[in-house]
């Protein structure tokens, strides 16, 4: 290395700790589980503040039902590609560079990224659902007991695939089930039911203008400001930049982090004033993909809305006939995509006022923040508990969430435990009335008006 890039190298990395101080509580769905959960950084075991429930000691676990999201994973081929660009635009200037510490610098860094990781499941990725599985077993060690069946499904894809066996792994050997990836049954249908709705795939997934919002803030004025500074520190020409190419660098600083646990010089070229405007427009897009935009995003997730409940119903009914519970135990793997529309038809994280590109700075306190709910490795879970000694038979089962191993209250109670009857008459209309076939069929008329969604 030549001596004078070898300084500018050494500068930027003595600045990486004040350059990217507070960045990684803005990676949105790139964000570590760790940042939702921080004192999992000095003991990844640890069940954390308040881990003791709130219910009564006569109130005995019947049934838990899990739907993860995999654990860290590398990044898409496309993003990988899209780094290799700028990586090589930034290669190509690096020899008349020597005005540029921060574009020396970078031309520098290792481009170890290869298209072959394409997504796959990182190394950390398999300790975040090992550990997550330790942790589980440890706040319900009556349910994870030995010879208690675990029934464990998962999305085909190969990181979900991985982060089951992974889960299963953590257990450890005393569960009366096999340990291997084959063991998890692939079951898309509910781990991808935006894969199966018509009406979503084509009026959102592929409809470019059912993105508007997200398309008008990357030209918007608060992405143009973040544009023309990453432009200036590389020395390059805004023609040569655009809003995609700005947030790959920024995903590479928290793939760095959440992989590799590094500082990586890619979060020089941000300030938390950047990331906030990086974080709305990662934001955006999961609201009007996969969250609140547009009905159907949520709606196409009441099949697995259903299927939860229907195995609680199950064993409620196994409870009462003094029959022991043939599926204590269900945990299923599947993505972001899966969770933030579930957790949208529940009504979880809904602002008063739509995510906008015009309102980025009123939308500053919003409760649709992706990285606080689907981090990786984010987990939701359902734990049906019969209580002996219940004031009235509704009484007798009751139910917690769980968001990230933290209770999360009802919204028809703002309590963290409700009768399972409340919680059922809460829902009644989306148990009842929400049809996947129906919901998701496509509209007769004008097929890319996003007005039917």
């Amino acid at each position: 290395m030549a001596p004078r890039r070898e300084a500018a190298l050494m500068l930027l990395l003595l600045v990486l700790p004040l350059a990217s101080a507070g960045l990684s509580g803005y990676f949105g769905t790139k964000s570590r589980y760790e940042e939702v959960n921080p004192h999992l950084v000095s003991d990844p075991l640890s069940l954390g503040p308040g881990a003791g429930g709130s219910l009564p000691t006569s109130c005995t676990p019947l049934q838990l039902r899990a739907v993860l999201r995999h654990g860290t994973r590398y990044p898409t081929a496309g993003q990988i590609r899209r780094l290799g660009e700028l990586h090589a635009r930034l290669l190509r200037r690096a020899a008349g560079a020597a005005a540029c510490p921060a574009a020396a610098a970078l031309a520098e860094w290792p481009m170890w990224y290869e298209e072959s990781l394409d997504g796959r499941l990182a190394p950390q990725g398999r300790r975040d659902m090992e550990q997550l599985a330790r942790r589980m077993a440890a706040r319900f060690p009556a349910l994870f007991a030995a010879r208690r069946r675990l029934a464990l499904a998962s999305s085909s894809k190969h990181r979900c695939l991985q982060s089951g066996a992974a889960f299963r792994r953590g257990l450890g050997p005393t569960l009366d089930f096999g340990g291997d990836e084959v063991e998890v049954e692939v079951n898309d249908s509910l781990m991808r039911f935006f894969d199966h709705c018509a009406k979503f795939v084509v009026l959102v997934e592929e409809n470019d203008t059912a993105m508007g919002q997200v398309n008008a803030f990357k030209e918007g004025p608060e992405m143009k400001k973040v544009l023309e500074k990453v432009a200036s520190a590389l020395c390059l020409p805004m023609e040569e930049l655009n809003a995609d190419l700005v947030q790959v660098a920024f995903l590479t600083c928290s793939y760095e982090l959440a992989i590799k646990n590094v500082t990586s010089p890619w979060c020089s070229l941000f300030s938390e004033e950047d990331a906030k405007v990086l974080e709305y427009l990662n934001d955006l897009k999961q609201y009007w993909k996969r969250g609140y935009g547009y009905d159907i995003n949520s709606r196409s997730s009441c099949i697995l809305f259903q299927d939860i409940f229907q195995h609680l119903d199950k064993a409620v009914e196994e409870s009462k006939s003094s029959k022991p519970i043939s599926s204590p135990l269900i945990v299923q793997v599947g993505h972001a995509e899966t969770l933030q529309p579930l957790l949208a038809l529940m009504g979880y994280f809904k602002d008063k006022e739509p995510l906008l590109a015009t309102n980025f700075a009123r939308q500053e306190r919003r409760k649709f923040r992706s990285g606080r709910i689907v981090p990786y490795a984010a987990n939701l879970v359902f734990v049906l508990y019969h209580c002996d000694r219940a004031n009235a038979s509704q009484q007798e089962y009751q139910v917690q969430l769980l968001l990230n191993e933290r209770l999360l209250p009802f919204l028809h109670s703002n309590e963290t435990t409700s009768t399972y009857a409340d919680l059922k008459d809460y829902y009644k209309d989306i148990l009842e009335n929400c049809h996947f076939k129906e919901e998701c069929e496509l509209p007769q008329l004008n097929v890319t008006a996003v007005d039917e969604l």
